[in-house]
């Protein structure tokens, strides 16, 4: 079978002399992305659903997803759209251009997203953290309220 395209013109002759044989499965994967997605929360929940049902979709039809957090609503860095908040939600997954090509036009034209970013990982990065969680921001805050008070 003729190889094709440029990464198999690159591992062509890897592949046919012995040095294949300490090649990894990972050489051979697509890459592994991230897609940071940040939802409007005063968007309809069917538009949220969608959204996330459609990059679901796409990359189901031609990638691979590998895992799907969701981080919930939280405080954005600075107002978008006159929106002081977001839902957050990241999704990893292996995938061809053409699977981003597609996520960006998706997401572009859909209103329920504030932002999105697609960055593609280096072998080797560690999974992401787990969101924070809001139990000790909230403990913090009550904490600081008694010492007010006490003054």
């Amino acid at each position: 079978m003729p190889a094709r395209g440029r990464r198999a013109r690159i591992l062509a002759p890897l592949l046919s002399s012995g040095a294949a044989r300490g090649l990894s499965a990972a050489v051979l994967m697509p890459p592994l992305y991230d897609l940071m997605l940040v939802l409007n929360p005063s968007a309809s929940e069917e538009e949220r659903t969608k959204v996330q049902a459609d990059v679901d979709a796409a990359i189901a039809a031609s990638g691979e997803a590998v895992g799907s957090h969701d981080w919930g609503q939280r405080a954005l860095a600075y107002e978008i759209d006159h929106t002081a908040e977001g839902e957050y939600h990241l999704v990893q997954f292996h995938g061809p251009p053409a699977l981003l090509d597609r996520l960006r036009a998706t997401l572009r034209v859909a209103d329920a997203v504030l932002r999105f970013r697609i960055i593609r990982l280096e072998p080797g990065t560690p999974a992401p953290p787990p969101p924070p969680s809001a139990a000790p921001v909230a403990a913090v805050a009550e904490g600081e309220h008694e010492r007010d008070r006490e003054s």
